[in-house]
């Protein structure tokens, strides 16, 4: 597979292309995302991620006055900060060529762009890069500093320096992801209503979206981290009366496959209203038992987020899709285009399983 990083952003939805994955015959085509309501039928639900992402790319100097990067891992909450550091440059070099940070202890001081401190009360056994944040202040005032002066996660295939509007949801309303939940990209406005209008019912739950990569391949190698999620009781309701009536459930992105797959696996299989952390890694041979389909990016074979999109499709399906991807030069990476799999879609049309 020839990957096809889109590197210039935002592309709205009106510009995405959509790859579909018929779950259940294991056929494959191509249309535009704006087609998406067109392949879903009354009674289906669609489950979206509301976490909205925040900026959270810090520059910070090390105790040894380094220059770093403090790229904001987990935003608060039950689990407190974490932040991986990055040794000197920004986006623009891959993030595997950056140069190693500084290995500090607990109890080291960062200075932060106001010029006071936050000090490293944990250092993670996964990496040294790994640091737990005790910032001196509350959560609020946490979020106001990263607000003024840090800038959106980045990689070096984009092309200019991302505004904190170009990584937004049109939904995102909680500050808890720290990259985009990019998923969600080809659902504006207009075609959650064309979805509405076609009796498509829409459910949101929040999951704090976390690093894609810290330069470090053995930490890379456990990601995503454990990540906090919250599951509204009108949530469960709608998923209970999508199953009753014999909808489909469709999981817009791997956070929300692992917040309500991961909760089912905590409680015996049922869905629990709440909040609640997942540590849930979905890999080859997991089989969800609460999401029917997925709406995710173009991924690229071996990556962790192409073993999400594989837990929905029969292999042979997989390949094929691979393939389509390869030959029509489908765009990988958050701006790109999108895959959705799902049983029952090839027809377009509503019938029985």
């Amino acid at each position: 597979m020839n990957p096809w990083p889109a590197a210039d952003a935002p592309r709205g939805p009106e510009h995405q292309r959509l790859l579909a994955v018929d779950a259940h015959d294991g056929s494959v085509f191509e249309t535009r995302a704006r087609q998406l309501p067109n392949l879903l039928c009354p009674g289906d639900l669609v489950v979206l991620n509301d976490a909205a992402t925040l900026p959270a790319s810090l520059r910070v100097r090390s105790p040894h006055d380094r220059d770093h990067e403090l790229r904001i891992a987990i935003a608060g909450g039950p689990q407190g900060w974490w932040g991986v550091l990055m040794g000197e440059g920004d986006w623009r070099t891959p993030t595997e060529d950056r140069p190693a940070p500084d290995v500090l202890p607990i109890g080291a001081r960062l200075t932060l762009p106001t010029g006071d401190h936050a000090r490293i009360a944990a250092v993670s056994p996964l990496g040294s890069r790994l640091v737990q944040l005790d910032w001196g202040r509350p959560d609020a005032e946490v979020l106001a500093l990263l607000y003024a002066h840090a800038r959106p996660i980045q990689y070096s295939y984009t092309r200019r320096d991302l505004e904190l509007s170009d990584v937004q949801t049109p939904f995102g309303v909680r500050p808890w992801a720290v990259e985009m939940p990019s998923a969600s990209r080809p659902l504006d406005w207009a075609t959650l209503g064309r979805l509405r209008s076609r009796g498509v019912e829409l459910a949101t739950l929040t999951h704090a979206a976390g690093l894609s990569a810290t330069g470090d391949d053995a930490l890379d190698a456990r990601l995503p981290l454990p990540e906090r999620y919250e599951l509204p009781s009108s949530t469960v309701e709608a998923i209970g009366r999508a199953r009753a009536g014999g909808g489909r459930v469709l999981a817009v992105g791997t956070t929300v496959v692992r917040a309500l797959e991961g909760n089912a696996q905590t409680h015996d299989g049922q869905l629990v209203p709440g909040p609640g952390i997942t540590d849930l890694v979905i890999a080859e041979g997991f089989r969800p038992q609460i999401v029917d389909g997925l709406l995710s990016g173009v991924h690229e074979p071996g990556t962790s987020h192409h073993q999400v999109v594989s837990a929905f499709a029969p292999a042979a399906a997989i390949e094929a899709a691979d393939d389509a991807i390869a030959r029509s030069g489908l765009l990988i990476h958050e701006f790109g285009d999108a895959t959705l799999l799902l049983p029952r879609v090839a027809s377009q049309r509503c019938i029985a399983a």
